[in-house]
C-alpha cells in the first residue's frame, strides 16, 4: 500500500472523525507508550491507531441498545485503550464521558448514570471501584481480558480496504454538531457538571492549537495529565492529531519519571494543569536537567515565578493559556503579551472583568514597574463573555446552564484583572475568593506573592472563618528538601513585598510534607479548607494585634476555639 503523506494544514477537517480517518494509510509513528516501570517503548503507527479505533467503533455500534444515547463511559488510566476509544466514539458519532477514578461509591455511579452511559470501558485495576455499585443497564467492558479480546476479534479480523474507516452506526454519519465529549468540569464544591463538547468545536480547537504551536509530524506530544480531563484531550491529544504528531502516554503523572519519559519518547511538547510544574521543580536537580528534546509546555496556573524557575532550570518555555472546557470564553495570546498575562480578547469577542455581585465592570489594574498588582481589591473580578460564546451546555443540567448564562452573558467562574492595554491576568477561581475585614481578596494573588519565598516548593492559600466576622487567609506551604520554617525569616519576607496588601498576610501557616491533590493534579482546596488550622501538620499563627508568627499550640488553640464559641461561629469550623 502506498503511504499517504499527511501535510498538516493542507485541509481543514470539520470533525474529529475526519482527523481520525486522515491517519488511514499513514505508517509514521502515531502512538507511543511503555509500562509504568519504565520498560521499552512500544510504537504504533497512525494507521494502526486509526484501525484500532475503527474496530472499537464497529463494536460500539453493535453493542449500543436501540434508542439509547450513544454515550460510552471510560474509566481508564492513560493507556492506549483511552485514545482508541476516543477515536471510536468520533467515528461512530458517539460521545465519551470521562469518568474520574477518584470518585467513589454512589458518586461514581451517579457520574456514569447521569451521562446515560450504556457501556463502561474500564481495566482490571479499576474493578474494585465498581464493586457493589448499582449500574442498571450498563455493560462493563474490561480491557486486557480474554473476554474483551474475544469481543474485538470478529471486527479486527474484518480488515477494511484501502479507504478510510467508516464505522457502522445506528445514527447518521458524524457531523460538526455531533456530541463527542461529556466531560465533568468541577466536583470540588458540588455535584460535577458534564460539559457538552461537539466534534466541530473540538476539531477547530485542535487545529487552532496545532497552528499556534507549529505542530508537525516531527513533534511528540507527551500526555501525562489524565485523559478523563479536558486539558489532556483538547490541548494535547487533539493538536497532535491535527498536526500529524504522535502522542506518548504516561498512565499517571509522575514528577520523578518526567524527564526519563521525555527522553525515552523524544517528547517535544507537554501540557500541565494545577501544580504539576511545582512538583517538577521540587524534584532533586540533576546535571542533565537541560538534556532533552522538550521545546514547549502549555497549561494553566503555573504562575509567573514558577514559569521563570522552570525555564531557568530545564530550558523550556511555559505558555499559559486560558480556554474553558465548556468553550464559553477564551483568551488569545499575542506576541506582545506581557509577562504574567494570558493575552486579551480575540477580535470580535467582548470579554469583561466585572464585580460578581453587581455586574459592574472593574477598574483597570494598577501595576508597578515589576508588574505587581497594586489595587487588587478593586481590579479583580469575574471574567465574563458579553458577546458570542461557544458554550454548548451541560448535559441535563438546566439550572447550571442558567447560572452560567445569566444576564445573557457567559460567566466563567474565574477571577481576572485587566491592565490598561486590555491584557488579562488570571487571579484564581471565584470559589477561592476571601473577604478579610470587609475587603475582597483573591487567593491566587496572595499565592503569587508567597511563591517568591525561596524555601517554598508549593503554596496554597484559602479562606478559613474569622472568629468574629468574615474570613482570614490561611496558607499551606510545602518546603524544599532541607528547608525549615523560620518564622522571623518568613515575617521579614512578607514585610519586604511591596504588593502585599495590609489584609493579605496569612493569619495561619500550615507546614506540610505534601499538598493534598485531586486526580487532575490540582491542589485539593476543599480538603485544606475542611481541615483548617485543626490538622496534624504544624501550624503557625499571627494573633490579632500581634507581630510575627508563633506555634498554634494546644493552649493557644483552646483559647482560639473559645473565641469562636463566644461569637457564635464555632459551627463554621465544621464545614
Amino acid at each position: 500500500m502506498r503511504m499517504r503523506k499527511t501535510t498538516p494544514g493542507a485541509s481543514t477537517p470539520h470533525t474529529v472523525a475526519e482527523l481520525i480517518s486522515r491517519q488511514w494509510g499513514d505508517h509514521r509513528p502515531g502512538l507511543k507508550y511503555r509500562s509504568p516501570d519504565g520498560g521499552a517503548v512500544t510504537v504504533l503507527s497512525r494507521h494502526r491507531t486509526a484501525r484500532e479505533s475503527a474496530v472499537r467503533a464497529a463494536l460500539l455500534a453493535d453493542l449500543l441498545p436501540a434508542g439509547a444515547e450513544p454515550h460510552v463511559g471510560v474509566l481508564l488510566d492513560n493507556t492506549p485503550e483511552f485514545p482508541f476509544w476516543l477515536g471510536a466514539a468520533a467515528l461512530a458519532g458517539a460521545a465519551v464521558a470521562g469518568i474520574n477514578p477518584t470518585r467513589r461509591g454512589p458518586e461514581l455511579a451517579r457520574d456514569v448514570l447521569h451521562t446515560d452511559c450504556r457501556i463502561l470501558v474500564t481495566e482490571p485495576a479499576r474493578l474494585p471501584l465498581l464493586r457493589g455499585l448499582d449500574l442498571p443497564g450498563v455493560r462493563i467492558l474490561v480491557t486486557g481480558t480474554e473476554e474483551y479480546a474475544a469481543l474485538l476479534a470478529p471486527y479486527a479480523a474484518a480488515e477494511p480496504g484501502d479507504g478510510a474507516p467508516a464505522a457502522r452506526s445506528t445514527r447518521s454519519a458524524p457531523g460538526p454538531a455531533s456530541r463527542f465529549l461529556l466531560y465533568f468540569t468541577s466536583g470540588s464544591t458540588g455535584t460535577p457538571k458534564a460539559a457538552v463538547c461537539t466534534q466541530g468545536r473540538l476539531a477547530a480547537a485542535g487545529g487552532s492549537l496545532a497552528r499556534a504551536f507549529s505542530v508537525t509530524p516531527e513533534d511528540v506530544h507527551y500526555v501525562c495529565m489524565p485523559l478523563f480531563h479536558g486539558n489532556a484531550v483538547i490541548a494535547d491529544w487533539l493538536p497532535a492529531l491535527a498536526g500529524g504528531a504522535p502522542v506518548a502516554l504516561r498512565p499517571r503523572f509522575s514528577a520523578s519519571a518526567f524527564l526519563d519519559d521525555v527522553r525515552a519518547f523524544g517528547a517535544t511538547y507537554f501540557t500541565y494543569v494545577g501544580r504539576a510544574v511545582q512538583y517538577l521543580l521540587a524534584t532533586e536537580p540533576r546535571p542533565d536537567d537541560r538534556e532533552h528534546p522538550l521545546r514547549l509546555g502549555f497549561g494553566t496556573e503555573a504562575g509567573a515565578v514558577d514559569a521563570a524557575r522552570f525555564a531557568d532550570r530545564f530550558g523550556v518555555r511555559l505558555v499559559e493559556g486560558y480556554g474553558a472546557t465548556e468553550g464559553g470564553a477564551s483568551v488569545q495570546r499575542t506576541p506582545d503579551t506581557p509577562p504574567g498575562a494570558l493575552g486579551r480578547a480575540a477580535p470580535g469577542d467582548d470579554l469583561a472583568v466585572v464585580d460578581p455581585e453587581t455586574g459592574a465592570e472593574c477598574p483597570p489594574a494598577e501595576l508597578d514597574g515589576h508588574g505587581r498588582l497594586r489595587n487588587g481589591s478593586a481590579a479583580i473580578g469575574e471574567l465574563v463573555n458579553r458577546g458570542r460564546s461557544g458554550f454548548e451546555g451541560y448535559w441535563r443540567n438546566p439550572d447550571a446552564e442558567a447560572d452560567r448564562t445569566r444576564k445573557g452573558w457567559y460567566w466563567t467562574g474565574d477571577l481576572f484583572y485587566r491592565d490598561a492595554a486590555g491584557f488579562l491576568y488570571f487571579a484564581g477561581r471565584t470559589d477561592d475568593r476571601l473577604r478579610v475585614d470587609s475587603e475582597n481578596l483573591a487567593a491566587a494573588a496572595i499565592e503569587n506573592i508567597l511563591a517568591r519565598w525561596s524555601p517554598a516548593a508549593a503554596v496554597a492559600v484559602y479562606a478559613v472563618p474569622d472568629e468574629a466576622a468574615g474570613d482570614q487567609a490561611m496558607a499551606a506551604l510545602a518546603l524544599k528538601p532541607g528547608e525549615r520554617f523560620v518564622p522571623e525569616a518568613f515575617s521579614a519576607f512578607l514585610a519586604a513585598q511591596p504588593d502585599l496588601g495590609t489584609k493579605m498576610a496569612p493569619r495561619y501557616v500550615r507546614i506540610t510534607d505534601a499538598m493534598p491533590t485531586t486526580a487532575t493534579n490540582k491542589i485539593h482546596r476543599v480538603a485544606l479548607r475542611r481541615a483548617g488550622f485543626r490538622c496534624a501538620d504544624p501550624v503557625w499563627w499571627s494573633p490579632p494585634g500581634g507581630q510575627g508568627y508563633r506555634p498554634l499550640d494546644p493552649e493557644a488553640l483552646s483559647a482560639l476555639l473559645a473565641a469562636y464559641a463566644a461569637h457564635g461561629r464555632a459551627e463554621l469550623l465544621e464545614h
